[in-house]
């Protein structure tokens, strides 16, 4: 028996209103899951791929941010609305409607990405700590796993707000981390505006762009917020829907906004401090330098925020493959054991003493290729009145949203054939 979805939430909604138990509760109360899902925006993956850009090209990519947030804004709010309205996830609402074979197709490129994130997410957290307290990579890397299972482990038994609690803290932390630089640095802004225009400068710029954006508009993070939204809201409060949707919109920009300008950041640090120079290839390199020339304190910043990044987006990128293992193979596993699966990659990387940084920007490359898979669902689930009843988007928002995933697709087919080609 097929039930749909929206139908329950919204005669959910009527009883509540029948009943007198819906009441106005303040918006502030109601912010908190976008900025755990924003941790995916400023995660090690974006720290390699925005200082790599920035390093090799100066400001010449500060467009791809900027569309790539803009994008993120708009991606991130109609997964939470998705989860307010419908009261699933994505991952779930595909689980219910995937036959068996393509849902676990779907769930095989899902993984993939979960890897992927997770790859960029120990990595990062490892180098973090090598710079710090000089452990060796594959220590830290086992050191940022224990931990991030230590931070799941408060949303599992204490709840969603002290979790989201703990997670902003830390993006306080990562935002203070990746800025300071900037109030030593010599930023040229008239050249940083002039990044705005969009271009490009060869193959390796494409395979940069696309790792940008595949750190900015993060396919677990599209799974993520809309499981977050249930987790939080339809469980535990009694606001309307609208309430809700108003709320989430302010929960996603101020957050956004606040990772958008780290992720800014980040490059004009590097087309500032590091462009031209040895060694800024790999983030030890680049910390080195960053170390060298705006001093000791900016150089401590910078490593504190890498750990807080790795340590944060690793539980928030565990939280995510729960929520696609569940809703799409319809089984609790143990997030001991997600998080075994999608560490060990992580782990024989480091192992093996493979480039990090190198690792880093091309699993941000995997989660571009991923976007599409997440996006597209997304967008035709959150157009449709059957699901999502009067909520269901205006066309102009649905008309960009397509363009933005059609601007993903092309530049991802762009990518592979120039890699296919071997064009420089």
């Amino acid at each position: 028996m097929n039930v749909d979805p929206s139908a329950a939430v919204h005669t959910s909604e009527r009883g509540r209103n029948r009943r007198g138990r819906t009441k106005k509760i303040s918006t502030v109360a109601l912010l908190g899951p976008a900025f755990v899902a924003a941790i995916a925006y400023v995660d090690p993956g974006n720290v390699a791929a925005n200082l790599t850009a920035g390093a090799e090209y100066g400001y010449l990519l500060v467009w791809v941010l900027v569309a790539a947030n803009l994008i993120a804004v708009l991606v991130q709010y109609l997964s939470s609305k998705l989860g307010l309205v419908s009261g699933q996830s994505l991952p779930s609402i595909l689980g219910d409607r995937l036959r068996r074979r393509s849902r676990l197709a779907y769930w095989g490129q899902a993984e993939i990405v979960a890897v992927a994130t997770d790859l960029a997410e120990v990595i990062g957290g490892a180098i973090a700590l090598k710079i710090l307290f000089d452990l060796p990579l594959l220590l830290g890397g086992l050191i940022v796993g224990v931990v991030s299972l230590f931070l799941l482990s408060i949303q599992s038994t204490r709840g969603q707000r002290p979790f989201e609690f703990v997670i902003i803290a830390m993006l306080v932390i990562i935002a203070i981390g990746f800025l300071a630089g900037l109030f030593v640095g010599d930023v040229n802004w008239g050249q940083a505006a002039g990044g705005i225009v969009p271009r490009l400068e060869g193959t390796n710029s494409v395979v940069l762009a696309a790792s940008m954006l595949g750190a900015t508009v993060m396919p677990h993070a599209i799974y993520l917020h809309s499981a977050l939204s249930v987790d939080r809201h339809r469980r535990d409060t009694t606001a309307s829907t609208g309430q809700l949707l108003r709320a989430s919109r302010w929960d996603v920009v101020l957050s956004l906004v606040v990772a958008g300008s780290v992720n800014i950041a980040m490059l004009l640090l590097a087309a500032a401090s590091l462009r031209g120079q040895a060694g800024t290839d790999t983030i030890e390199g680049a910390h080195a330098v960053v170390t060298a020339n705006l001093g000791e304190i900016v150089g401590l910043f910078f490593g504190i925020g890498l750990l807080a990044s790795g340590l944060a987006s690793s539980a928030v990128g565990s939280y995510a493959g729960a929520s696609i293992m569940q809703g799409l193979l319809r089984v609790d596993i143990p997030i001991v054991w997600q998080r075994a699966v999608t560490m060990i990659p992580a782990l024989i990387v480091l192992g093996l003493g493979i480039d990090p940084t190198w690792a880093l920007v091309l699993s941000q490359v995997v989660l571009s290729l991923g976007i599409p898979f997440a996006m597209i669902p997304l967008v035709r689930l959150t157009s449709s009145r059957t699901v999502m009843g009067e909520f269901a988007n205006a066309r102009w928002i649905t008309v960009i949203a397509v363009a933005a995933s059609a601007l993903i697709i092309v530049l991802n087919v762009v990518l592979i054939v120039l890699l296919a080609l071997g064009v420089e």
